[in-house]
């Protein structure tokens, strides 16, 4: 996972200043993995370190932090001894789940607390790692001196804490992902996966009033009378959904896709829409190799095709497929 500076721009455009909460590290079970991240303002908060108690608390924690008091710690707690924010502005606390909350999970979290405002977000970098202080007087560990210049220098590496220090990779989303349609079953895939973090959403319809009035936060929309004309915008390695209201605009896509390059393609329909689509492709001069890279229909039949359903059976999938490639990566450099 990775600090979405975007989102965080947002939020403090939009509430002055909030507090990121960020699981730093867990021992033994916990209810999310290191990096699980939420943004918290006085009167509301976006994300999730796990939900239950845990969220609650650490809640109740930020909003401390976020109105000038000292939190006052349940778990081993240490404020900012020296980073690069103003006394007070970060905290991290270890929680054993059980002793600490009553929660049934066997281990124990540190979650760090850090209050940004238009000033912190300014020392954020644009892309790499970002490494600062939460507790103790110790100098940056090798290890995260290292990784900062990797970064520089190889791309972004892993969430790293050590020392009292936090360093997280700057990233856009790495799976870029483009729908194209704005109907019940568009509507319903975007609402499905704007919130995970690994998605930079772009949603394309014929017209902005086909869009819903409240757009998640993120997405990107792009309104043309002929959609066929942005394919050459998307990144040849996007993802792309084709769930328009016209079979003609679909094959239109379709066609224009196969042309251009992508990473996944899936396309609305049945069993006979793809048959057809087969044909018509194929008459258009696409390769049978190609064609077949097209997955039709999306989702999972099994679960119906409810909408909703429809979008959870497309991120099962898109999950699924980032898993083993996340898996055969770690494979490949064990």
């Amino acid at each position: 996972m990775s600090l979405d500076r975007a989102a965080l721009a947002g939020a403090v455009a939009c509430h002055g200043a909030v507090v990121r909460v960020v699981v730093a590290g867990h021992q033994g079970s916990s209810p999310r993995e290191a990096g699980a991240a939420m943004l918290v303002w006085a009167d509301g908060q976006s994300g999730t370190v796990g939900g239950g108690a845990l969220e609650w608390q650490a809640a109740a924690r930020a909003r401390a932090l976020l109105a000038g008091a000292a939190p006052g710690a349940g778990g081993d707690a240490g404020g900012d001894a020296g980073g690069d924010g103003a006394p007070g502005a970060r905290l991290a606390e270890r929680l054993p789940l059980g002793p600490a909350l009553g929660q049934c999970c066997g281990g124990a979290v540190t979650l760090v607390y850090e209050r940004i405002d238009a000033a912190a977000l300014a020392a954020i970098p644009a892309a790499g790692m970002h490494a600062r202080r939460f507790e103790g007087t110790e100098a940056m560990p090798l290890s995260i001196a290292r990784a900062l210049r990797e970064a520089r220098g190889e791309g972004v590496a892993a969430l790293i804490w050590k020392a009292g220090w936090l360093a997280e990779p700057v990233a856009r989303p790495a799976r870029d992902l483009w729908v194209w349609g704005a109907g019940h079953v568009g509507r319903a895939i975007v609402a499905t996966l704007a919130p995970l973090p690994d998605f930079a959403i772009t949603w394309v319809d014929t017209d902005a009033a086909r869009f819903p009035a409240a757009v998640p936060a993120g997405v990107q929309v792009l309104a043309a009378a002929d959609p066929v004309a942005l394919v050459g915008q998307a990144p040849a390695a996007a993802r792309h959904l084709v769930v328009t209201y016209s079979h003609a605009l679909d094959l239109a896509l379709c066609h224009a896709l196969l042309g251009h390059g992508f990473a996944a393609l899936g396309l609305i329909g049945s069993a006979s829409k793809r048959a057809r689509f087969r044909a018509r492709l194929a008459a258009l001069g696409h390769a049978p190799a190609q064609i077949d890279r097209i997955d039709c229909p999306i989702g999972d039949p099994a679960l119906g095709k409810h909408p909703q359903a429809i979008a959870i059976g497309v991120a099962a999938a898109l999950l699924s497929t980032a898993a083993a490639a996340r898996g055969r990566a770690a494979g490949a450099g064990a």
